[in-house]
């Protein structure tokens, strides 16, 4: 079975390199993200517990690698582990079997068992892709509530103006001074879009890189029971007990 930790390898390299453009393009960024510090807090928030998650995914495996390596080598060791949780259905299914070389499972089982580790590991994915789903829905919002904001300033600054005064220079001034306010809006907007919908890049390659994780071990899991299990036909083994 493949190591996850080429896995960890590729999902840090990744955080490293965004790490890195992040600090060089940090002034623009502060600059964005003092545009409403609360907002882009929580959205920052949010995306790491996100990569929490996307680790917690693979960190999962390495005790299911040690339980199959365990098993594979026949040692009575296995009892003193601590059961899966990914191949619990597994374990429960074998029994006093999981201390045997080889073992006996019908098609049936086999598939059943197969596809409870497959809708454990679904599982575990639901949470990080509505996390990723939740820093577009944060970014959006964050653009509507800004563009909010935006459109009744603009609208106190146009109510306000006096055009029946014949300075228009201080007329202009005052529509300078009021357009403040819209524009520190349209900061919160575009500042909201911009860490939601790149954190939401940022936890996409990592739950993919993840998933791949999760489907090479699984994909494992299955050639080797597969290869070490003795197949039996319900139907053929009760005819030969007849």
């Amino acid at each position: 079975m493949s190591n996850p930790k080429h896995t960890l390898f590729w999902m840090s390299f990744f955080l490293a390199v965004v790490a890195v453009v992040g600090v060089l393009v940090h002034k623009p960024l502060a600059t964005a993200f003092m545009a409403n510090w609360v907002f882009n807090l929580l959205i920052v928030g949010v995306l790491i517990v996100g990569i929490g998650l996307t680790y917690r995914q693979v960190f999962v495996l390495f005790p299911e690698l040690r339980w199959i390596a365990q098993f594979r080598t026949g040692h009575s060791g296995l009892s003193v582990l601590e059961e899966p949780r990914l191949l619990k259905p597994l374990a429960r299914q074998l029994g006093e079997d999981s201390k045997r070389d080889r073992f006996t499972l019908s098609t049936m089982s086999l598939r059943t068992v197969l596809d409870g580790i497959h809708s454990r590991m679904d599982e575990q994915r639901e949470i990080t892709r509505y996390f990723i789903n939740l820093l577009v829905f944060l970014g959006l919002l964050g653009t509507f509530w800004g563009l909010l904001g935006t459109i009744n300033a603009v609208g106190e600054v146009i109510t306000n103006l006096d055009m029946g005064q014949g300075d228009f220079g201080k007329v202009f001034a005052d529509l300078q001074t009021g357009l403040l306010t819209p524009l520190q809006g349209m900061g919160t907007a575009f500042s909201s879009s911009l860490l939601g919908l790149g954190g939401s890049l940022i936890l996409g390659f990592l739950d993919i890189q993840a998933g791949h994780a999760q489907n090479r071990f699984y994909d494992g899991l299955e050639e080797w029971l597969t290869g070490v299990t003795n197949l039996l036909d319900p139907f053929t083994s009760n005819e030969r007990q007849s």
